[in-house]
């Protein structure tokens, strides 16, 4: 017999603390502890669930009969429409096997451990270029400006074979598909200049490939139409996620001093340092999966058609999982996160965003061993209206 249903929940937790800017969204810890599996009222109305546990965000993302299609998914923020059409051929993440599993394949290799790794010394030679530009001006600087947009901007479209001198026609338009307060008409335009400008990139590889990923893909049985939607996943992950990492990774180590000090003086600690900033920090709120049958979870029975709402923040910083959870400590060992998800679906470019982050915290702090914010830390602006957590600005400055 199923156990009574839970109380519910009316919306899903999204207000970080704000003298806690690091922290998950309140109430997110009070639900783990009480009923990690909850009823969550979803702005469409649809009834679902939220998840908070890490035990159990792994055991959804792990599981098959939850799908990660478009069509079926309900969003959990508000002025979010319901999923009611398949994502559009190339778009796989929101795709469940066999289609996911075929456009996977065809790029799995060109994200390989090996692969990221024999970027680094280039990805070593674009931070200097960066750190040596914030020399010659001085600081203060903005650092999201300086240093954590440009390099893994640059990065992703050296990848995919984007020229870095066009970024302008589509940087701006693609930070508007992350925003949470954008209208749907500037949705829709962001999507269309963004797609616009993918679709005229795939015409030129097929005409004259260079040695690019997009231009590699231009061999296979590819249509133009699913190396657009491709290359738009790939283009937006790359562009945003890392740089926010890089800022709010740095905000973080300039308000723990201690743990500043450690990776200063400790440069082998690196790629544990950036593990246990990812799950620190969780910029990603979770995501979204739908059962496609009746399934037992926890003890409760979630019904075939309903939205579960993994929470990424929340698992990251179980206690049951995590000793001392909310406390930022560079020498944990590496173990478990879900920052980079679980499962099939798990993020594509996980090693290219660790080598970009441990390539570039420590050079920034090699090179500027000083360095400070530049404001009161109570001020940094914080992107609380983006779907990628981080900061906006942040001035820092360093003793010449």
């Amino acid at each position: 017999m199923w156990k009574e249903q839970p109380v519910m929940t009316a919306v899903l937790p999204t207000q970080r603390p704000a003298d806690r800017p690091f922290d998950p969204p309140e109430g997110l810890a009070e639900l783990r502890a009480q009923r990690p599996l909850s009823r969550l009222n979803y702005p469409d109305g649809h009834v679902g669930w939220l998840v908070t546990s890490h035990a159990l965000v792994r055991e959804v993302l792990a599981d098959a009969r939850f799908s990660a299609r478009a069509e079926l998914r309900h969003l959990p923020f508000p002025g979010a429409p319901a999923g009611n059409q398949p994502a559009p051929p190339g778009m796989f993440t929101a795709m469940d096997a066999p289609e996911h599993t075929r456009y996977r394949r065809l790029l799995t290799g060109q994200f390989t451990v090996r692969r990221m790794r024999q970027l680094t010394e280039h990805i070593e030679a674009i931070t200097a270029e960066h750190l040596d530009a914030m020399e010659r001006h001085g600081g203060p600087v903005d650092l999201v400006d300086a240093l954590a947009q440009p390099i893994p901007a640059q990065v992703i479209c050296e990848l995919l074979g984007v020229p870095y001198a066009d970024r302008a026609r589509f940087q701006g338009h693609a930070l508007d598909l992350f925003r949470l307060d954008v209208s749907p008409e500037r949705m829709a335009a962001a999507y269309a200049a963004v797609q616009e400008f993918l679709g005229e990139l795939v015409a030129a590889k097929r005409a004259e490939p260079t040695e690019d990923l997009l231009s590699g893909l231009t061999t296979t049985d590819l249509s133009d139409e699913e190396l657009v939607n491709i290359g738009f996943v790939l283009l937006g992950a790359g562009l945003d996620t890392t740089a926010n990492m890089i800022a709010l990774g740095t905000f973080a180590l300039l308000t723990h001093l201690d743990q500043l000090a450690a990776l200063c003086t400790e440069p082998d600690i690196a790629a544990q340092a950036v593990e246990e900033l990812l799950r620190y920090l969780s910029i990603i709120p979770g995501t979204l999966r739908t059962a496609l049958e009746d399934v037992e979870l926890h003890g409760r029975l979630v019904k075939a058609g309903e939205s579960v709402t993994v929470s990424v923040p929340a698992a990251n910083r179980d206690p049951q999982r995590f000793p001392d959870p909310d406390t930022l400590d560079l020498h944990r060992p590496i173990s478990g996160h879900v920052a980079f998800g679980h499962g099939v679906h798990q993020c594509l470019g996980q090693q290219l965003a660790r080598v970009e982050m441990q390539v570039v915290l420590p050079a920034l702090l090699t090179r500027f061993p000083t360095l400070r914010l530049a404001i009161p830390s109570q001020d940094v602006a914080m992107r609380t209206d983006m779907l990628v957590y981080g900061v906006h600005k942040l001035p820092v400055a360093w003793q010449v």
